[in-house]
C-alpha cells in the first residue's frame, strides 16, 4: 500500500480565507485584547498565521488534547497532555483549532475552560466537518466547511506526517 495526497484547498485559498477571518475577528474584538488558545499540535500552524493578521492585541497559550492516537477515527477518550501555562480568568478567550470533527474534544474543552471564569470563550477553526458531528458545538469563526474526508496539511497530520504541507490535502491509500 502507498499513500497519495490530493489537494483539496490550495495554499492561496487557505491564505485568502485566513485574511478574511482575521479581519472579522479584529472587527469583533475592537478595543479588546484576545487571548488565543491553541490546541496542539495541529492548530499551531493556523494560529500563527491567524495571529499575524489580527490587528488587536493578542496573547497566546497552548493546550494539548488527544483523542486520535495514530488512527484516522477519534477514540472518543479525551486526554489532556499539556495544561495551560497561565490563568484565563477575566480574559477574552478565542480557542483556535485546526478542525472541528465529532465535536467531542472541543465540547469537553469549552466546558472545562468555562469553569475557569474567562470573560468569554469563542471558537475559531480552520476546517469544519459538520456531517461528522456527534456533539452539538458551533464555531464562531470557520474558514472552510469540508466533506467527510481525512485531511492533512497546514498542521493536520496522519500518524505525525504531512503537517508541513502548505495546503489542505486528502490522504488516499492506494493498494
Amino acid at each position: 500500500m502507498s499513500e497519495k495526497v490530493r489537494i483539496l484547498l490550495s495554499e492561496e485559498e487557505v491564505n485568502a480565507k485566513i485574511d478574511q477571518v482575521a479581519n472579522q475577528i479584529s472587527k469583533d474584538y475592537e478595543g479588546k485584547e484576545i487571548h488565543l488558545l491553541c490546541v496542539l499540535k495541529g492548530g499551531v500552524f493556523f494560529m500563527c498565521e491567524l495571529a499575524k493578521r489580527i490587528t488587536v492585541p493578542v496573547s497566546m497559550d497552548f493546550m494539548a488534547l488527544s483523542s486520535y492516537g495514530n488512527g484516522t477515527e477519534s477514540s472518543g477518550n479525551i486526554k489532556v497532555k499539556k495544561e495551560l501555562d497561565e490563568s484565563i480568568e477575566g480574559k477574552e478567550v478565542l480557542i483556535v483549532e485546526d478542525i472541528v470533527d465529532s465535536g467531542r474534544t472541543l465540547s469537553y474543552l469549552v466546558e472545562e475552560l468555562g469553569k475557569r471564569n474567562p470573560t468569554s470563550i469563542r471558537l475559531c477553526t480552520l476546517l469544519d466537518k459538520p456531517e461528522r458531528r456527534v456533539v452539538d458545538i458551533h464555531a464562531d469563526y470557520t474558514c472552510f466547511e469540508i466533506p467527510d474526508e481525512f485531511v492533512v496539511g497546514y498542521g493536520l497530520d496522519y500518524a505525525q506526517r504531512y503537517r508541513n504541507l502548505p495546503y489542505i490535502g486528502v490522504v488516499e491509500i492506494e493498494e
